[in-house]
Order: C-alpha cells, then structure tokens, then sequence
C-alpha cells in the first residue's frame, strides 16, 4: 500500500490509498475556489442522560443526492473539479467537507471506495476491500493520536432509506470527543462480567452463538458472523474475530487476509434476501472499537455490526415510539429465522 497525502483548496487534508507500493501518484493541485471551513460544531451535554449530543447546524447546507454528473466524490475531469483532483484513484479519505465534528470536538472524514461512481462496496474485488481495510486501520491510528480524541468510528452508511446523501461508494469516519453511549455501556457489561464469572463477556457471547448455531450465518478460521439473539434490526450481523482484540490496529496477519472475503459474502447475501430484482439493499456497516484510553479498555471486542432497516419488500423498520422515546426495540423478524435466510443467501 502507498499513501500520499496532499490539501484541498480550502485546507483541508486528503489521503490516496494505492494497492501498489510502487504506484506514481504525482500532486495535483485543488484550483477551486471554496467558502471557508465552516465553524465546529458544538457538543453539548444531556443532563438527564449523560450522553453528548452534537449540534451543527452547518450540515443543513450539504450537498444532497446531486445527479451523477455533479457527484463530489468522482475524480475531476476538465472543466469539473471536485473533492478529488486527481484522475482516477484506488481508495481516498478526506475531511469531510460539512463534518458533524471538527477543531477541539473531533474530525470527520470521508472514505471513497472506489472511483466508480456505479459501484457498490459488495462489488469489489477482494483486493480492493481489503485496501479499505488497510485505510481503516490507517486512520484509526492516525484520528487516535490526535489530541482530544476518545474514539474513532468507521462506518459505511448506504442507500437514502438509511439518510444517506450521496450515491458514489463511500464511508466515513468519526473520531469523537468522548466514548459513545453504546460502547460506554458494553465497557460497563463487560467489566461486570469479568467481575462476576472472572471472563470475558465478548468471548463468551460469540462461544455461546457457536455452541447454539442457530444464529451463525458464515464462519472462516479467524472470524465468526452472526445473527444476535436479541438482534434489534429486522436482519442484523455481528462479525467477531475468534482472537479478541479491541480495535482493528491489533488484528493479526491471519485475519486481516481473510476478513474482506468474508464481508464481501455477507454484503452479497444481504442484496439477495428481498430476491431478484429487489433495489440494494439498504444498510448500516459500523466498526466497533475500543476507545482510545479507557479503564476497561482491553475487555473490549472488536467486532463488524452490519445491518438494514428493510424488513420486507418495500418495507421499512421505523423507529416509532418505543424504540425512540424509550430505546426498546421491537423486532418482527426473529433472530433465528433472519440467520436462516442469510444462510440461504449464500451464492452458489
């Protein structure tokens, strides 16, 4: 893998992520003309329940779901600059340009998968995710280090049912001021557990789904993908490494090299349950990680959530009353019977 790092017109930072080592990437100049970076966001503090919430209202002004001609995230072409002014591109990861969080509350960024505005990220070739794998991992290190920064958060976000804006194959990533409500709270299960059986929570919950079985939808020597028993999303995967570790900077060789085979297989199954001539399916691909520094920090598992909010052909899981008053998820799919479909979507 190569990378170059270059700036933007307005100042922002741009990464090129090359397959090659050896591969020529000569700097090219961003010659537009932008606005000045818009102000941070704030992160205010919900005393009730302890948890930050980001306001940035700059974001009302992003760009929405432009024609493909007008997509930012293409290379330039003479006479159409966009976020990237280079040709052509293997992966490239930049500051988003509208970030929710930015300066002394964060950084926000933007990972292009592919410069083919018509690809998905189940289309890639293995080569290729596994690059984005290898950018992930990059930027995990790099936002980690950066002063402020408790956590960093990888996720791809796909089709308009799930908010998103743009259609070029693209992910970003969040590196937030404080731990997230949700991985502060499996910190606490987790040193609990320890206290109470004297083991590891994650360990023991993907030891339990591989005794049961039901749930288990694809399992390869280094990492095991399965449906939750108490799955919150019509159809949802958890992919746990079968050697615990806290973020994707300590995963071995082993499981590096068989990690983008794998979530390209559940990505295809997940475009295959609705069947053929269903729309992609819409999805939510979110790393889980270990803060930065945390007391608990090494009981944590590292694990892949991937999930959609279709619950049937042309059928949406809301979240309505219970699930956003309240966060108590009702889910009409039982976990079982979603992993038996998932099992069934496997390719020929």
């Amino acid at each position: 893998m190569k990378k170059t790092a270059t700036r933007l017109a307005d100042g922002r930072e741009l990464i090129y992520y090359d397959a090659r080592d050896d591969a020529a990437r000569a700097a090219v100049t961003d010659a537009r003309t932008l606005p000045p970076r818009p102000a941070a966001g704030e992160v205010r503090d919900d005393p009730l329940l302890g948890e930050g919430v980001v306001v940035a209202s700059h974001r009302q002004d992003r760009t929405h779901l432009p024609p493909p001609e007008q997509c930012p995230l293409c290379p330039s072409r003479p006479g159409r600059p966009t976020e990237i002014p280079a040709a052509d591109y293997d992966v490239a990861v930049f500051e988003n340009r509208f970030p929710a969080l930015s300066g002394e509350t964060g950084r926000c960024e933007v990972v292009c998968f592919t410069d083919d505005h018509d690809a998905s990220f189940a289309a890639l070739a293995p080569e290729r995710a596994a690059l984005v794998l290898a950018a992930w991992t990059d930027r995990t290190a790099e936002l980690s280090a950066l002063p402020g920064v408790a956590q960093v958060f990888c996720f791809e976000n796909r089709g308009i049912e799930i908010g998103v804006t743009l259609a070029h194959p693209h992910g970003q990533i969040y590196a937030y001021p404080f731990v997230t409500p949700r991985t502060a709270r499996m910190l606490e299960r987790a040193a609990a557990h320890r206290a109470e059986t004297g083991r590891n929570l994650f360990e023991d919950v993907v030891a339990a789904e591989r005794v049961d079985g039901r749930r288990v939808v694809a399992e390869g020597a280094h990492w095991t993908a399965f449906v939750p028993r108490a799955a919150r999303w019509p159809y949802e995967v958890q992919v746990h490494p079968r050697r615990r570790v806290p973020d994707l900077l300590a995963l071995d060789d082993a499981a590096r090299a068989e990690f983008p085979a794998l979530h390209l297989d559940l990505l295809r199954r997940f475009d295959r349950l609705f069947g053929a001539g269903a729309p992609p399916t819409p999805y939510v691909c979110a790393w889980h990680q270990a803060p930065v520094a945390h007391p608990h920090r090494d009981e944590f598992g590292l694990h892949l959530q991937l999930f959609t909010v279709r619950r049937a052909p042309g059928k949406l899981k809301f979240l309505a009353g219970s699930e956003s008053a309240m966060n108590v998820f009702v889910n009409d799919v039982p976990p079982e019977a979603a992993a038996e479909r998932l099992r069934k979507a496997a390719s020929a």
